[in-house]
């Protein structure tokens, strides 16, 4: 195969042929085994020409899928003028490389095409930093198959001048250490970012932070615009949001909390991939609460939340307070559906960010979690305290003022949790009453 093909990753505007290994063991669904590989290509731009499923009890070692199969694949690609092959498995890069001798086209394997896409969507300095790391965590120990030239030697007779001549080191050798320098930077470069976006996680120790985490092209965005009604990109397509955006989230009665919407998990999402964009996911480390937002109408949904569970566990955000979110329920057309969701995740709640369907029921879910229940209290606050106030402003929904003076009685609804912050004002601040709120959602007395 020509060098040229192996060294341009990027599968954008190429015909593809994709090929996926079933083992007993595998976790894809059995009735589309194809269909989220088929979705990341597409994402990518690729144009999905043909597709192949091979069943293994082993996996080859040379081949991944064996000399028969690789022939099969060499002879389909040839017969559909193929430009990549892609595997839903990760390869080594042996394998990339024989694969690549027999079948005469441009291997890759699914890292390396999520890897593509995450470049694709990287459009901050900080998301692009997080790509080009995990890419040459990628590439490092491949360099000696990905390309021939490595076998060369730097500095020989053949191409040195004066004072260069002799064995000289090989070209791998001078390679290596160039990634390996750059990735040292670019580790210094997020390290920085990682300690500013803990320093701006730190400051918001005053509010409630509820991020949101789920499956890639789960809705996380759609729902983030319906809450907040703060313009987010919105694409309906996989890994749309890779840079984390935080929003105020104003709930009911003088509730606010701030909203963040993180990238997207996928299945068998690489581990260095993770690792890199842990300063972008420091939202969901340090969140107060985690919406994990799942497709509902998705007939793998359960494999999905599993996947989302397994890099949250990885994250050390397992243990977090969360809410499952299952979303697009405006999508279910078999009404047994739910039922069935109901029995399996009893505490989920169903919603649909495109529809509105149930969002109410999540505000209110979120307002308890945040605060405890409503209180109705009658405050007595002295003006000049300028935190105090700013905080009742912020955290109460006020109903009435009254001014003596410096001296204000306030009416207002606050949840059980803020009331009882209210005690570090003291002695600027008395709580004269305090009760559950009651009657209609717009504070008034009812009939």
């Amino acid at each position: 195969m020509e060098e040229a093909k192996r060294t341009e990753l990027s599968v954008q505007a190429e015909r593809a042929l994709l090929v996926t290994v079933v083992g007993p063991k595998s976790t894809v669904d059995r009735t589309d085994p194809l269909g989220e590989l088929r979705s990341l290509v597409e994402t990518a731009g690729a144009e999905v020409v043909d597709e192949m499923l091979a069943k293994r009890k082993t996996i080859h070692p040379g081949y991944y899928v064996g000399r028969g199969k690789a022939d099969e694949i060499a002879d389909r690609a040839a017969m559909n003028a193929i430009d990549v092959v892609i595997f839903d498995n990760d390869l080594s890069p042996a394998q990339i490389r024989d694969l690549e001798d027999v079948i005469g086209r441009k291997v890759l394997d699914r890292s390396e095409l999520i890897l593509d896409i995450f470049a694709a969507h990287a459009r901050t300095h900080e998301s692009r930093l997080q790509v080009e790391l995990a890419q040459l965590e990628y590439t490092y120990p491949r360099l000696r198959h990905m390309w021939s030239h490595l076998d060369r030697y730097a500095g020989s007779a053949a191409g040195g001048g004066v004072g260069t001549r002799g064995p000289g080191e090989k070209q791998i050798e001078t390679d290596r250490r160039i990634v390996q320098q750059r990735k040292s930077h670019l580790k210094r470069q997020i390290a920085a970012v990682d300690r500013r976006k803990v320093r701006q996680v730190r400051s918001r120790r005053d509010a409630f932070c509820v991020c949101l985490v789920g499956y890639t092209n789960a809705g996380k965005s759609t729902l983030m615009h319906r809450t907040t009604g703060q313009d987010v990109y919105i694409a309906d397509q996989l890994f749309a949001t890779l840079d984390t955006k935080t929003r105020r989230w104003d709930l009911t009665d003088g509730q606010a909390v701030l909203l963040s919407d993180t990238v997207g998990f996928v299945r068998d999402l690489p581990h260095h991939l993770v690792a890199s964009f842990r300063a972008t996911l420091e939202e969901a480390i340090h969140a107060d609460l985690l919406l994990h937002v799942a497709d509902g109408s998705h007939a793998q949904v359960d494999r999905q939340i599993e996947a989302v569970d397994a890099v949250l566990g990885e994250l050390g955000c397992g243990d977090r307070h969360r809410l499952l979110v299952l979303n697009k329920m405006d999508r279910v057309n078999d009404p047994t559906i739910p039922l069935v969701l109901s029995q399996k995740y009893p505490r989920a709640l169903f919603v649909s960010a495109a529809t509105g369907q149930g969002v109410d029921g999540l505000v209110e879910a979120v307002a308890l979690r945040c605060g405890g229940a409503p209180m109705r209290v009658t405050l007595r606050a002295d003006c000049a305290n300028g935190r105090l106030m700013q905080y009742i402003g912020r955290h109460a929904d006020v109903r009435s003022q009254k001014y003596d003076q410096s001296v204000a009685q306030i009416e207002a609804v606050m949840p059980a949790a803020r009331v009882d912050q209210l005690r570090r004002f003291e002695p600027d601040v008395q709580v004269l009453r305090c009760d559950c709120a009651s009657g209609p959602p717009d504070g008034s007395d009812g009939p």
